[in-house]
């Protein structure tokens, strides 16, 4: 991959436009290849949202916009460089280089493995650009690479999730490289493994897939849900902990208030549920509800459920420090006109959230005659009695 001078001077200074307006303007910059710019200013308009650390690093090259959409965040880049140290590192699954750059801080020689050579060609280039000549760049199939590599401290995979058709896969089999398969070899290779999964793929699964896993790490940023990370070791324990981790996107730091269970915890939890909401409501993050975790946070901060399957809990007295989102009820009420009118008494706009309930948002909303936004916070759902109710409350 080459960049002339004029386009790498275009990309300067259009790259606060509109990528699409400019593509329909490619006759009036003959000596620009505007395909090549417009790839960079959409890729560092992303950088900049996605990867700012990248963004803010003058004359980095960007890949299409696919490799760009399936790299990891910086704030998850981080995360994961958190969990792995060691003299050695091999990348198998290097794509853009995201993870690898930002795992390479804890090691002395790095090797990145890509099938695809333009982005072997962009990492190469990046790399260096970023003050990381350490990383050694490696074209060539990671599999291939596992069966002949010398061992090393650590290896990171993010095993490809898509199909032939481009359409996007969720099981560990269905990904490229099927770590299942591998991971008796992975752990002759490296002592400690770690594997970027789909968050979409249930964690129980995963485990039972992957038996040497030693740790499980959920990890979302402002609470969507983002991956599912397994750590590998030659010695799993009985127990593996789960960490659920809320990240922010704007501190690129992990929400103080992670959570941290194990399996075995949850099915022996003491929950105790609740006749009906008291003075305060809480709601996980969605990394603590992926993990499910949903005995475990009850038990862990004294509070009560609402009902084994609304994942919501009340208490009477504030419980600082819960992992996801606080609020101090106003009032509940059942779906009779009567009392929803008094309830909602005028209210015109809030924010309506649905749990383990029969109506969709938008149906309720409709149904209601509600708008979205504003203070207020409805939620809908079913107490342990079986009752369906309204819950009205503002954000702690």
């Amino acid at each position: 991959m080459w960049i002339s001078q004029e386009t790498q001077a275009f990309v300067r200074e259009h790259r606060t436009d509109d990528p699409r307006s400019l593509a329909l303007q490619a006759r009036k910059y003959p000596d620009v290849d505007m395909p090549v710019a417009v790839t960079q200013i959409a890729g560092w308009q992303m950088a900049m949202k996605k990867i700012p650390a990248w963004g803010n690093t003058e004359g980095l090259w960007y890949p299409k916009h696919l490799s760009l959409e399936q790299c990891s965040s910086e704030v998850t880049a981080r995360y994961k460089a958190g969990l792995l140290r060691g003299d050695s590192l091999a990348d198998l699954t290097g794509g853009l280089g995201v993870d690898c750059a930002f795992l390479s801080a804890g090691f002395k020689s790095v090797t990145y493995v890509e099938r695809q050579e333009e982005l072997c060609e962009i990492a190469e280039h990046n790399f260096l650009l970023l003050g990381l000549p350490h990383i050694r760049v490696r074209r060539g199939d990671g599999t291939d690479y596992l069966r002949t590599m010398d061992p090393v401290d650590c290896l990171f995979l993010d095993p490809a999730r898509r199909d032939g058709h481009g359409g996007k896969t969720v099981a560990i089999a269905d990904c490229e490289p099927d770590v299942a398969r591998l991971e008796e070899l992975l752990l002759k290779k490296a002592g400690r493994v770690l594997v970027k999964l789909s968050p979409m793929l249930d964690l129980s699964l995963a485990l039972r897939e992957l038996p040497h896993a030693r740790e499980a790490h959920v990890l979302s940023v402002d609470n969507e849900c983002k991956e599912l990370l397994l750590l590998l070791g030659p010695t799993p324990p009985e127990e593996i902990p789960v960490r659920c981790v809320n990240l922010s996107s704007g501190g690129l730091q992990p929400d103080a208030r992670a959570f941290t269970f194990t399996r075995e915890r949850e099915r022996d939890a003491e929950c105790r549920y609740a006749v009906r909401p008291g003075q305060y409501l809480y709601e996980p993050n969605a990394s603590i509800l992926k993990g499910g975790a949903y005995k475990s946070v009850a038990e862990a901060y004294a509070l009560s459920k609402l009902h084994p399957n609304s994942h919501l809990y009340t208490s009477d007295t504030l419980v600082n420090g819960f992992p996801g989102r606080i609020f101090r009820v106003a009032g509940h009420c059942g779906f009779n006109k009567n009392e929803t009118k008094a309830l909602l008494d005028g209210l015109k706009r809030a924010n309506l959230t649905v749990r383990n309930f029969p109506s969709s948002v938008g149906e309720l909303r409709k149904r209601l005659k509600l708008s979205d936004g504003g203070d207020n916070y409805l939620f809908a759902t079913t107490l342990y009695d079986g009752n369906k109710v309204l819950i009205r409350c503002r954000k702690v």
